[in-house]
Formats: structure tokens, sequence, C-alpha cells
């Protein structure tokens, strides 16, 4: 019988601690990257209020060719749908909402992933007009775990798991835009 409550106490234990920290780790993390384009402001946010032009640099996009798009709206406008649905599991599948648009300077969406797990993230892009015809580019991504769950923020790097990917994503852009 000691033998018995004494596994108990330790599951208890096991299942508790992590429980606990939970209660004191941030809920919220929010990653943004940047980049310098030799290009016009309002070219280059032309082109990224568009949705359908993520397959030309996004590299969630680039990473399954052939993964199912349907797209629902007008692109480039708010309520603009593009949906994606991918066997490759760092894909998934899921939809990106356009939210809002000020135009010329930033557009808002709602990420909708659901598979291979259900979160709702919110992503932007802003452009700003710099001096000799250039343009900075943000592109920023925040998402919230709620307890329990965010305990696994502890064990996640999302400046590394998401940064990096944006980053790419927007010297893709950058190689892209110079080009044209």
């Amino acid at each position: 019988m000691k033998i018995l409550k004494g596994m108990l106490i330790t599951a208890l234990v096991l299942v508790a601690i992590p429980l606990i920290a939970a209660l004191f780790v941030k809920k919220d993390y929010a990653v943004e990257r940047e980049v310098i384009i030799e290009k016009d402001s309002k070219e280059v946010f032309s082109f990224i209020k568009h949705l359908k032009n993520q397959s030309e640099y996004s590299v969630w996009q680039q990473r399954d060719p052939n993964m199912e798009r349907t797209f629902t709206g007008t692109d480039g406008t708010v309520g603009f749908i593009a949906s994606w649905k991918s066997e490759n599991e760092e894909v998934g599948s899921g939809e990106q909402e356009i939210t809002k648009i000020d135009e010329g300077k930033r557009i808002e969406t709602e990420l909708r992933f659901k598979e291979p797990f259900e979160a709702t993230d919110q992503a932007y892009m802003e452009t700003e007009a710099m001096e000799g015809n250039k343009t900075k580019v943000k592109w920023g991504f925040t998402g919230r775990m709620n307890y329990p769950m965010n305990v696994m923020l502890l064990f996640m790097d999302m400046e590394e798991m998401v940064g990096g990917d944006l980053q790419t994503g927007l010297d893709n852009l950058k190689g892209l835009m110079e080009k044209k």
C-alpha cells in the first residue's frame, strides 16, 4: 500500500509541477523581422497586399509547391481568404484572411491553423517609405497560448521557430522586388 501511495503522490507532483509553472509563464508571443528593399513603397505595398503573391516569397508556401490552394473573395481586399492544405506536416492546413488594410502602409491578417494543430494567430506586413526610393518592410506574427498549454513556451523559441522563416521570406521578397 505504501508503494501505491508513493506512486500516486509522485504522479500528482509530476502533473502539478507543469501546471504550477504555467501560471508564471507568459502567454503571448510576438516575432518581427524587417528588410530594406530598393523599390518605391507604393509598388512594394501593392505587391504584398495580395495574398496570392506570397507563393512567390513565403517560405511556408514554398515548402510544398503541390499544396492544394483555394481562394475566396477579391485578393488585396478585406475579407479575402487564402486557404491551404498540404500533406507536409511543416505546412499542414489552414487559412489566412485579410482583416484590415491601411492602404500603402499596413496589411493585417488572421491565420487560422487547422492541422497539424489548431491555433489562431495574427500577422501583419508594414511598409515605410525611405529616402532614395527605398522601402522598409516589416513582417510580424503574434499569438497566444492559453493556460496550461503556455508552459510549452518554455521549450519553444518562437523567435527561432518563426523568425528565421519570416526573415527568409523577406529576403526572398527583396530579391523578387528588386528584379522587377
